[in-house]
């Protein structure tokens, strides 16, 4: 349960817990989900109950074979932070990044109040990246969950943007992602919500990282904005 990715800002997953259920707006055309129905379909084992949530013990010490250094993005298939998921299952998925100090680990959630309530039941290591996902301004509200958490890097996700976001709270954030949601059914991005987040990150000097414009066909609207592509990754941080 560990695959390289075509994740632009990361190089593989893994994914001691897969399922999930929906929260927000931006869960409507679950890239997630839509993979878990080709592999059940493939007759994969990790998937014979779909998208229930479901952990995996036996993935959780998967990182400590990989001896050379790897950029990894936790749950691409989930959420951590699930309330089905017991906090002592978690703790023990970030002992085992904490003790893997040769890889960096990336983690995103929608449920940053569950993360900030069992934060302190857990090892933050300077490997590990805390992100949540906002794919609008409604959902900005995520976001003072993760000022409090003590990651060393504190990272948002805007995708799918669905809406403009005009107030982003860049205050302890070390690093923002911004892309179009893609595949079918994908709701449009506009070049001014993009624009707008740039703009605020700039004045905030906060890294700004675009991952594409998507729609049906995401390799043709490409990721360029301004005539140039922004892969910017934050820098080690001290705060």
């Amino acid at each position: 349960m560990a695959r390289k990715t075509t994740i632009e800002w990361t190089e593989m997953t893994w994914n001691p817990v897969t399922g999930c259920t929906k929260v927000s707006p931006g869960c409507k055309h679950c890239y997630a989900e839509t993979m878990a129905k080709r592999l059940v379909a493939m007759g994969s084992p990790r998937y014979r109950d779909g998208f229930k949530l479901t952990l995996h013990e036996d993935l959780i010490d998967l990182p400590r074979r990989w001896r050379s250094p790897r950029t990894i993005f936790v749950n691409s298939m989930s959420d951590l932070f699930h309330e089905d998921v017991p906090a002592d299952y978690i703790a023990r998925v970030f002992q085992t990044m904490a003790e893997c100090s040769q890889h960096t680990f990336q983690i995103l959630t929608k449920r940053a109040e569950r993360l900030l309530e069992v934060s302190p039941l857990l090892d933050w290591a300077p490997n590990i990246w805390m992100g949540v996902s906002v794919e609008n301004q409604e959902y900005t509200s995520r976001i003072p969950y993760l000022q409090q958490v003590p990651a060393h890097v504190r990272f948002l996700s805007i995708e799918p943007m669905i809406g403009p976001i005009q107030a982003l709270p860049l205050q302890g954030i070390h690093w923002t992602i911004v892309g179009g949601e893609s595949g079918r059914g994908a709701r449009p991005l506009n070049r001014e919500w993009v624009v707008g987040v740039f703009r605020q990150c700039r004045a905030a000097r906060v890294p700004f990282f675009f991952k594409q414009w998507g729609g049906v066909q995401k390799h043709a609207t490409g990721r360029r904005i301004f005539g140039r592509t922004y892969d910017e990754m934050p820098a080690i941080a001290t705060s």
